[in-house]
C-alpha cells in the first residue's frame, strides 16, 4: 500500500511541475526578448495603418510588442498591462481602431482581471508542489497536496477562460476592421494544458489520500476483537480447572 500512496504522489507531483512549468512560460512571455519568451503571446495584430504603432503588435501580460523575424521585441515591462488599444497604454489613438474597442471599459478591465487571479494560481500550485513531496507518504499529505491543487485549479481556470474570451473577442474585432489577427497557440496551448494538468494532479492526490483506508480500519478492528477474546481465554480455562 505505501507503494502505491509514493507512486499516486510522484504522478501528482508530475503533472503538478507541468501545469506550473507551463504557466510560468506564459506569466513570464514579454519580460525579455529570449527564447521560448519572445514566441509566446496571447494575440498578434497588422497595425500597420495605426499611426505610431509597429507593423505586427503582440500581447502580453507584460507589454505591447513590436515584431522582428517573427519574434517578440518587447520594451519595458509593466506589470498587469491592460488590453485596450485606444487607450494611452496601448496605441493612444482612435485612428483605425475598431470602434468595439472605443468607449469601453470591457477589454480593459477582464485582461486586468486575469493577472491578480495568475498571480493566486501560481501560490496555491506552488504550495501543492511543496506539500506533493509529503502526499507520496502520507495520508494528510494527500489531501492538503489535493486541497491547494484545486484552489490552483479553480484560479487558473477563472483566468484561462477570462484571457480566451477577452483575446478571442479582440481578435475577430480587428479581423472585422480587416486587420489581420490571430491569436497565440502556444500561449493558449500552454493555459488550457495546464488546466488539465491541474485536473489530473487533483486526482492523483485524492486517490493517494484514500489508498489503504479501508484496509487498515478493518484490521484494526479485527486486532481489537482478538485482543478481546484472547484476555478472556485464560479466565476461562481457570474456571475449567476448579469445576469438578
Amino acid at each position: 500500500m505505501p507503494a502505491s500512496r509514493a507512486v499516486l504522489g510522484l504522478l501528482g507531483l508530475f503533472f503538478t511541475a507541468g501545469a506550473l512549468l507551463l504557466m510560468w512560460l506564459v506569466f513570464l512571455a514579454g519580460v525579455r526578448n529570449t527564447t521560448p519568451l519572445d514566441n509566446i503571446y496571447f494575440l498578434q495584430v497588422d497595425t500597420s495603418n495605426i499611426p505610431g504603432a509597429p507593423t505586427l503588435s503582440r500581447w502580453t501580460w507584460w507589454n505591447l510588442c513590436a515584431v522582428e523575424d517573427g519574434k517578440s521585441q518587447c520594451g519595458s515591462s509593466h506589470p498587469d498591462f491592460p488590453f485596450d488599444p485606444p487607450s494611452h497604454r496601448n496605441f493612444g489613438t482612435e485612428v483605425n481602431i475598431p470602434s468595439a474597442f472605443i468607449g469601453t471599459n470591457h477589454y480593459f478591465l477582464t485582461s486586468r482581471f486575469s493577472w491578480p487571479f495568475e498571480i493566486l494560481a501560481l501560490f496555491f500550485g506552488v504550495l501543492s508542489l511543496f506539500t506533493g513531496l509529503l502526499a507520496m507518504c502520507t495520508r494528510i499529505g494527500s489531501y492538503i497536496s489535493a486541497l491547494m491543487a484545486w484552489l490552483a485549479l479553480t484560479f487558473h481556470i477563472i483566468v484561462t477562460c477570462l484571457v480566451t474570451a477577452v483575446f478571442v473577442q479582440g481578435r475577430n474585432k480587428f479581423n472585422g476592421n480587416d486587420q489581420s489577427a490571430r491569436l497565440g497557440v502556444k500561449a493558449f496551448a500552454f493555459l488550457w494544458t495546464s488546466v488539465a494538468c491541474w485536473m489530473l494532479a487533483c486526482l492523483m492526490y485524492c486517490m493517494g489520500g484514500t489508498v489503504g483506508r479501508k484496509d487498515r480500519g478493518y484490521s484494526g478492528r479485527k486486532q481489537r476483537r482478538r485482543g478481546f477474546f484472547t484476555a478472556r481465554q485464560p479466565s476461562q480455562e481457570r474456571n475449567k480447572e476448579i469445576a469438578p
